[in-house]
């Protein structure tokens, strides 16, 4: 077997409350989430080989989520699970549309972060990239990566309620994108971070730096924009009816890894070679897992199997 994927950053269980178009309060009910975590399991169940480093307790939250994790072929780095470490939370309140907003109980302290032989891509992103003390391993982590045969890929989901200022939060991401090999964003983290800013000047300006190969920006119900320095992309999304949007960027995200490594473009080879046929196929493959995702409650992403089943081979 290959050598995993590794996913570093939080996993939390989602606390999930609907608005019913009464505007009541709907059902509660209390999922494993956390957009890195998200993403393992995403890989996981495409079929690519999946490690995360993560830091859970052993509370009835944390047996929950390993429960999720191991039941989905995701592998736990050691010291992901510590007693001494409460399970952290995520309360997402859906609207009558089906769109959640957070509120977070989180602490983030990740074990030691470490590259196994022959790993072909790092992924982080969201709260873990800007909570301490987790935030500077990971910078640290990044760093350590520079000279190493590993594709970086990072999605800064960037949350306004713990990061409410735009200009330092941009200012944080535009530091972890010159380490990374590629960045995925989302029409609103572009609106948060750089009102005013077109998707593609965004892509642009993330573009200047040296290690960066892609940028790929989601666009909700317009589909996804995918930018290389001398390529463009634009994928429509199919139609589909809207259960919530739990969980799709992370689906999104976890459908571009696997494609770009079904495409031998990971590892060593850092993007080199990605053209526009491959880089419009990839995309449209995480649009339609986003998609399908988005079709169902909460962070469920799809499998190799659902994909199939939904738009063919």
């Amino acid at each position: 077997m290959s050598a995993p994927v590794l996913v570093v950053g939080e996993a939390l269980v989602d606390i999930v409350g609907a608005v019913a178009k009464s505007g009541r309060n709907g059902k509660v009910q209390a999922t494993p989430g956390g957009s890195p975590a998200n993403v393992a399991v995403g890989l996981a169940r495409l079929g690519v080989p999946t490690e995360l480093v993560t830091r859970f307790g052993t509370d009835a939250y944390g047996d929950q989520l390993g429960a999720h994790l191991f039941g989905n072929g995701v592998q736990l780095a050691p010291g992901s699970v510590d007693a001494k470490f409460r399970t952290s939370t995520a309360t997402a309140t859906l609207d009558a549309a089906g769109v959640a907003t957070y509120q977070f109980d989180i602490s983030w302290e990740p074990p030691t972060l470490s590259l196994s032989r022959g790993c072909p891509a790092v992924h982080t992103g969201s709260i873990a990239t800007v909570l301490e003390p987790g935030a500077a391993a990971i910078h640290d982590f990044l760093k350590s990566l520079i000279d190493q045969p590993v594709t970086v890929t990072l999605d800064p989901n960037a949350r306004p309620s713990i990061t409410p200022d735009p200009v330092s939060t941009w200012s944080a991401v535009r530091e972890l994108a010159a380490l990374s090999d590629l960045v995925k964003l989302s029409d609103e983290d572009c609106e948060f971070l750089r009102p005013g800013q077109t998707p593609e000047a965004i892509a642009q300006e993330l573009l200047t730096a040296e290690r960066t190969q892609c940028v790929v920006i989601t666009r909700g119900s317009d589909g996804a924009l995918g930018v290389s320095r001398d390529i463009q992309v634009d994928v429509p999304a199919p139609a589909i009816d809207v259960v919530d949007t739990v969980g799709a960027g992370d689906s999104f995200m976890s459908a571009l890894i696997a494609g770009l490594n079904a495409r031998g473009l990971l590892g060593e080879k850092r993007l080199a070679g990605l053209g526009a046929e491959d880089l419009h196929d990839v995309v449209d493959y995480a649009v339609k897992a986003a998609a399908i995702t988005c079709t169902r409650h909460g962070a469920d992403p799809p499998t190799v199997a659902d994909h199939t089943d939904r738009w063919g081979a």
